[in-house]
């Protein structure tokens, strides 16, 4: 499909609190220098890192609230003052895509579409989970944590949202996913064909889509910069939580697919943690001549 002009922002939001790991602030950064050159206007949302042995509060069920609250504000304004076509966004944690989907389902009169690519349906709540980064689609759709929801003044339509890549999910999930009727298609029907995809597109008679690729879809065994690579983990320390199965190239291919028979006026980059990058970067800041004085 040829795409219609317009401003596409570039959102640069290296948020890491929604995930509470300061490796998603980096992770940001390295996507921002990996990146195409972009071909429009450039915002990055300030975000803190943490001091030496600061460690974040729970407020109301929810880890650094108050902080994950203020930047989404601070990315509404940002998308706000150039009131583009299309967003891309390079987190962070997956709550990046708060302010930008919300932003867009309202630019198109609430008929947006949404593919989820993602390991996991993020849509617990503070009662199942205090880390926000899970909570983010729940909000989207208007189910959410109040103060989260309220940042979307036009919920997305469960209809026109639909799951790629997703395998597995628990009991609290399944009652959210079940009750709104949200589509789904895992890895494995995805493996060698869209279809799934395509025949909801089709459907559906979406023609804009945003896209939130969370990295954690990809088999952690054949793309290492992912949270349940972090070293030195012990033992179980995520037994229980899913991984994804799909490639790169699937999750191209699909998104490429996706892209000739629509318009893409969103896509955010998620959950990126470079462990082998931050472990080098750390360890360079130690060595004779390199450390500071």
């Amino acid at each position: 499909m040829t795409r219609s002009a317009g401003t596409t922002l570039r959102l640069n939001m290296p948020q890491w609190q929604g995930g509470n790991d300061p490796g998603y602030h980096f992770g940001s950064q390295l996507l921002q220098w990996l990146a195409p050159a972009p071909g429009g206007p450039v915002e990055t949302v300030p975000v803190p890192l943490p001091e030496p042995g600061e460690t974040l509060a729970v407020e109301n069920g929810v880890v650094a609230r108050a902080a994950l609250l203020e930047q989404a504000r601070a990315a509404r304004r940002a998308i706000e003052k150039h009131k583009p076509d299309r967003i891309i966004t390079l987190g962070g944690d997956c709550l990046v895509d708060l302010a930008p989907m919300a932003y867009l389902n309202l630019r198109y009169a609430g008929k947006l579409g949404v593919l989820w690519v993602d390991a996991h349906p993020d849509v617990m709540s503070p009662k199942d989970y205090a880390h926000a980064h899970a909570h983010v689609l729940g909000a989207l759709l208007g189910k959410g944590d109040a103060d989260f929801s309220r940042e979307v003044e036009r919920p997305i339509a469960p209809s026109r949202v639909m799951y790629a890549g997703l395998d597995a999910w628990m009991p609290v999930e399944a009652a959210v996913i079940d009750g709104l009727g949200l589509r789904h298609a895992g890895s494995a029907s995805l493996a060698d064909s869209s279809k799934p995809v395509m025949d909801w597109i089709a459907e559906e008679g979406i023609t804009h889509v945003a896209v939130h690729f969370d990295l954690d879809v990809l088999d952690p065994a054949r793309f290492r910069p992912l949270l349940f690579n972090k070293p030195a983990l012990p033992p179980g320390a995520f037994e229980g939580v899913p991984r994804g199965r799909m490639t790169l190239e699937q999750v191209v291919r699909l998104l490429g697919d996706v892209a000739a028979s629509c318009d893409v006026v969103g896509l955010a980059i998620a959950e990126h943690m470079p462990w082998d990058t931050l472990e080098l970067r750390d360890a360079l800041a130690r060595l004779p001549l390199l450390a500071p004085r």
